[in-house]
């Protein structure tokens, strides 16, 4: 990490000194001068300090030969066999971006009992699945998991690792990455490979206010989680293509202090992420008796209601029908905002969507922009006379898809 070193015998007034810094990062301490944590690296002191007091000093940086790792490699989510979705919208972007560098696709799938399940991967574009198979690995826990990640990136040295944004994925991505002093970017809404192999790695930042372009171009393996409904899966093919490897690990990897005394399933309830039609209600809801309107429409269309963080704030919503990064995913074939403005994080969070209808009375709203169609005024004139029509049957889903903008 940068640093900057005070040379003491090049400076006559410590005040002076002291006061070249607009952050009081350099502080006099038993009358010597110290940079504190406040420093922001600008170089101010260095410029325009004493000639030769501050002194700037960059680390070496550390190189890597990139030709060393090659290939793409998706950690499969499971739940006792049966594979996460999020696992095939991976498979999907690491094919997309191998084929751009010309590097393999791999397929890491650990458990107990799987080596059936692993052969449906090679209908997904995957060249190579490997498969460690252990009883220790039958129930998910931290450190069998990462031990065997490890032993799989040693083996292969992989240059790029997706991880699922699930609750397991989120737990073994960031103490894999740790062990080889690598990045790791979560919650990742786009990504592409340079040709160099360097990835990039784009997600909101600061609150959704900027998109952070994030790269580790000195370190391999480059680590990134991407949350289910962000990118899309390939079609599964009817062909096998690739093979399985069934790999071996020491057993005295697969210790772990962690005792699995029982598994409770969570009972199965609809989620947004599954919905074909979602209708948002927005900040412009002004009081929780209006959201029978978004209901109403809801209902008529088949679909489910959701909402952005203020009506969750304000407890008028359950917070699983929250849009955005800070929320769910949703990819549904139609969805309509209802007095949203369109933040980057909700955005993120639905752009992928099949058809977007936005209703704003803003006509600069962020929303249109991500919008198919816009429709400009208040949501308390145009819901009710899009639900009249819908019921008089002057109005259909296919209309609505194929409306002309407003």
């Amino acid at each position: 990490m940068a640093k900057i070193i005070i040379h003491h015998n090049q400076i006559q007034n410590l005040e002076a000194a002291k006061d070249l810094c607009p952050f009081g990062a350099i502080e006099e301490i038993d009358g010597k001068l110290e940079i504190n944590a406040g420093c922001k690296m600008c170089k101010i002191c260095v410029k325009k300090g004493p000639k030769g007091a501050f002194e700037f000093v960059e680390d070496q940086v550390r190189t890597i030969n990139k030709e060393e790792w090659q290939g793409v490699v998706v950690y499969v989510d499971h739940v006792e066999g049966e594979i996460h979705p999020v696992t095939y919208e991976l498979i999907g972007k690491a094919r997309e971006m191998a084929d751009k560098i010309k590097h393999p696709v791999y397929a890491l799938f650990m458990g107990a009992g799987i080596a059936e399940q692993a052969k449906e991967l090679l209908h997904y574009g995957v060249d190579e699945v490997f498969v460690y198979d252990e009883e220790a690995l039958r129930d998910f826990r931290i450190e069998p998991y990462a031990a065997v990640f490890e032993d799989f990136i040693n083996l292969k040295k992989p240059s790029i690792a997706l991880v699922g944004g699930t609750t397991v994925g989120r737990s073994i991505a960031p103490r894999v990455a740790a062990r080889f002093k690598t990045g790791l970017t979560a919650d990742c809404t786009i990504l592409d490979v340079q040709d160099n192999t360097d990835l990039d790695q784009i997600r909101p930042a600061f609150g959704g206010n900027i998109m952070a372009h994030i790269y580790t171009p000195h370190h391999r393996p480059q680590f990134a989680t991407v949350r289910y409904k962000i990118f899309t899966a390939l079609e599964r093919s009817d062909i096998e293509k690739g093979v399985v490897t069934r790999c071996e690990i020491a057993q005295e990897k697969l210790a772990s202090k962690i005792r699995v005394l029982e598994i409770k399933q969570k009972e199965k309830v609809q989620t947004i992420e599954d919905a074909e039609v979602i209708v948002v209600a927005g900040r412009a809801i002004q009081k929780q008796e209006d959201l029978k309107m978004i209901e109403e429409l809801a209902d008529i269309l088949g679909g489910q209601v959701a909402c952005t963080r203020p009506l969750i704030e304000a407890g008028w919503i359950d917070a699983r029908k929250q849009v955005g990064l800070s929320g769910r995913t949703v990819k549904p074939k139609l969805i309509i905002t209802c007095g949203v403005s369109g933040a980057i994080q909700f955005v993120a969070g639905m752009n992928n969507s099949d058809c977007i209808i936005a209703i704003n009375r803003d006509e600069k709203a962020n929303i249109f922009q991500a919008a198919h169609y816009g429709i400009i005024g208040d949501i308390y004139e145009i819901v009710p006379t899009l639900i009249k029509k819908i019921k008089s049957g002057e109005m259909s889903m296919i209309d609505l898809k194929s409306a002309e903008n407003e």
